[in-house]
């Protein structure tokens, strides 16, 4: 469900320090097995947005233009082996890694989230495809690059259990310090025959930050929802499991660039 890619390389940036990226929030992570999740209704507000500039401004502006009554903001320190832990330069290379797994989309189809009303695993992505365009939806290989391109735009038709068979847009941005993308729904989300989500009114950003010994993911999902009686806590509940599903696939891809 994502992607409009600009992408702007840059050598040689040294990895940012995790209590410089999160002041008051590090020990917490430490102590919280490296995930802290923070969900609000109605008029959400940012709580666990990292000290980035450039972060901010998108994060931001996604929250202006969507202005969303639900929030799902996550962040989660993912620990590097031994072997490819340390404080040196940031390079093309190890972006191209970590830009290379995240636009696995493919990777998706399957992936699982806890569901506590269930109180046992379930999959999240039944399908997951690169498309063309969302009209003739072609399926496309996912992506691989060999050095961070100036920009890319791709689409992926995606099918989960809660919304159904939707097209989404990806947005990829390569910066000095982090690498993110943008989600966004190209087409409406529909609750079985309820519409919940009109489309472009679904927006998840997620930033990866080298930290020298792990990296600092921040997860923050958007939506504008229809006020639809009795849907409110079934569409908070997804965004939920959503969270959790996309830092589970997360953590498997990084796992894959560090041959864990």
């Amino acid at each position: 469900m994502f992607l409009i890619f600009t992408l702007a390389a840059v050598s040689g940036v040294f990895a940012a320090s995790l209590e410089d990226l999160v002041p008051g929030r590090a020990a917490e992570l430490r102590q919280h097995n490296g995930l802290i999740v923070e969900t609000q209704l109605r008029n959400p507000a940012l709580r666990l947005m990292p000290a980035s500039g450039d972060l901010r401004q998108v994060v931001n502006t996604a929250m202006n233009n969507t202005k969303p009554t639900i929030l799902v903001e996550t962040l989660y320190l993912y620990q590097k082996p031994q072997t490819a832990r340390g404080s040196g330069n940031w390079n093309d290379a190890q972006k191209t890694g970590i830009l290379n797994q995240l636009l696995a989309v493919s990777s998706l189809a399957g992936t699982q989230y806890y569901s506590a009303s269930r109180g046992e695993m379930r999959t999240f992505f039944e399908t997951s495809q690169v498309i063309n365009n969302p009209t003739a939806k072609n399926p496309l290989p996912d992506p691989v690059f060999n050095t961070p391109p100036a920009s890319v735009s791709i689409f992926a038709r995606q099918k989960d259990l809660t919304f159904g068979d939707n097209i989404y847009s990806y947005n990829y941005t390569v910066l000095g310090d982090c690498i993110y993308f943008i989600q966004e729904n190209v087409t409406s989300l529909n609750y079985g025959i309820i519409p919940v989500i009109g489309k472009n009114n679904l927006k998840t950003i997620m930033a990866v930050f080298d930290c020298g010994d792990s990296l600092l993911v921040y997860a923050a999902s958007m939506a504008k929802a229809s006020s639809v009686p009795g849907m409110g806590d079934r569409v908070s509940n997804s965004f939920g499991n959503r969270a959790g599903a996309m830092i589970n696939w997360f953590t498997n891809r990084a796992n894959i660039v560090y041959n864990m």
